[in-house]
């Protein structure tokens, strides 16, 4: 049977009444199942997980596109978490029985239906990239929804309006495109200092040589009271979340910090703990405890409790 998830990314996470009925528009569309939402008040973000039959799940995200549209004004959007529209980004991601390349078309097929009858600017990204440049979100994203005016001018969308309006005033634009499994890995700093994080994101970061596959930026969180290096592993096969767990502690204690919490957002491939769970306990075979070991190493608990049967994506599937 073939899977595939989409994990759009909104541009709220304060109304829970929005987020809620932008959740119900896409979790109305038979074969679909909305395996996760997560949501952030500081980041102003929700990343929702949908997962299904490949058709069923180009529908359910164009749902949720369509009532974020409907529901979220950007021009009255501030957040920590950088974006371009109500829907930041919606990648589209094989689960089990398809390749990346046959669910790049069905992202494409969603970015065009977007564009023609939503109105919406699209970017296309990763796997679906025209351009090496634009394989890269943070490449696309630069400047955020505040650059679009002229973003869409000197870096036009891939389908949709290239122009300034009203309507994409208020709608902001869209990146879609398939990728891989990505995890995306927070780590609070016991400090309130932002320069701090700023300085151990910019070495963790591929770009700025650091480790291979990861993106990584710092911010402050007012509900945390702290400092975080918010970090995204987009190959994590590459880079595994004890490498970044581990390179970010020595940067943190070289700055007199340390990391205090870490927080998964969204759902996380089974493999990825698996794999952290080795690095720790290299001679445990068992799975739940290497899953175990994964959590309490990562201190994955710390801000709230961590249950692998939430927020792993096997196990939801088979629930």
């Amino acid at each position: 049977m073939k899977l595939i998830e989409a994990v759009p990314n909104i541009s709220d996470g304060k109304n829970t009444s929005v987020i809620a009925q932008i959740v119900a528009a896409a979790d109305c569309v038979p074969g679909v199942r909305v395996l996760h939402t997560d949501s952030n008040s500081d980041a102003n973000r929700t990343v929702i997980t949908l997962a299904g039959a490949p058709g069923a799940v180009v529908q359910s995200a164009f749902n949720l596109i369509r009532k974020a549209a409907e529901l979220i004004d950007m021009r009255t959007h501030t957040g920590a978490h950088p974006r371009l529209g109500a829907v930041d980004v919606c990648p589209l991601v094989p689960v089990q029985d398809i390749s990346l390349e046959e669910t790049a078309q069905l992202a494409e097929k969603l970015a065009r239906r977007v564009a023609s009858e939503l109105n919406i600017p699209i970017y296309l990204y990763e796997e679906n990239a025209h351009t090496n440049e634009r394989k890269n979100l943070t490449f696309i994203r630069r400047g955020e929804y505040e650059s679009l005016p002229d973003k869409l001018r000197t870096l036009p969308p891939d389908f949709g309006p290239k122009n300034w309006s009203e309507r994409v005033a208020k709608t902001g634009a869209t990146v879609i495109g398939a990728r891989k499994f990505l995890v995306a890995f927070n780590m609070s700093l016991d400090t309130q200092n932002v320069a701090v994080a700023c300085e151990i994101a910019a070495q963790l970061r591929e770009r700025g040589g650091g480790l291979k596959c990861v993106k990584a930026i710092g911010w402050y969180m007012p509900a945390y009271r702290c400092a975080q290096v918010s970090c995204n592993l987009t190959d994590f096969t590459q880079t595994g979340l004890a490498e970044v767990f581990e390179t970010c502690k020595q940067l943190a204690d070289e700055r007199g910090a340390q990391i205090t919490a870490g927080e998964l957002i969204g759902l996380i491939p089974q493999a990825a703990l698996l794999q952290a769970g080795k690095f720790y306990a290299p001679g445990e075979k068992n799975s739940t405890a290497l899953i175990n070991e994964a959590v309490e190493n990562l201190l994955l608990s710390n801000l709230r409790p961590f249950d692998a049967r939430e927020r792993v994506l096997e196990k939801v599937l088979e629930m």
